[in-house]
């Protein structure tokens, strides 16, 4: 059995800050689950063009509100109790609103070893 709280990974390398907001990977490939589950925060009217390459991604929205936005430009409504999921190679924004910070429960799969970080900085959407 594994427990393991915030407090526990804030301040290591499974601490991270990834460009526009945190993410605390919880569990990571090391701990030989088969996924991670990241506390990510998203913050406040922040725009992040993502794409996982080799992950699939699952996010629960824990508190705040924004939007997901796909390559086609259809655009949905993150607010607490929504679940979206994207499949490996999912171009897509995330956007925050102003005002609050996005909070996420993130699951991946296959697992993080857990110190990616995003390159936002780029034209073309940050992977890892």
């Amino acid at each position: 059995m594994l427990v393991r709280s915030l407090a526990d990974v804030a301040g290591s390398k499974f601490d991270v800050d990834w460009g526009n907001g945190t993410s605390v990977r919880l569990l990571t490939a090391a701990d030989a689950m088969g996924f991670t589950v990241c506390h990510t925060v998203v913050r406040a009217g922040t725009s992040s063009y993502l794409q996982y390459r080799a992950h699939r991604e699952a996010c629960f929205c824990v508190s705040g509100a924004g939007t997901i936005e796909d390559d086609q430009g259809v655009e949905h409504r993150i607010t607490p109790g929504v679940l979206y999921a994207l499949d490996e190679g999912d171009r897509h924004h995330l956007r925050a609103e102003p005002g609050e910070d996005l909070v996420l429960l993130s699951v991946f799969n296959p697992p993080l070893e857990g110190t990616e970080r995003h390159l936002l900085d780029r034209v073309e959407a940050s992977s890892y």
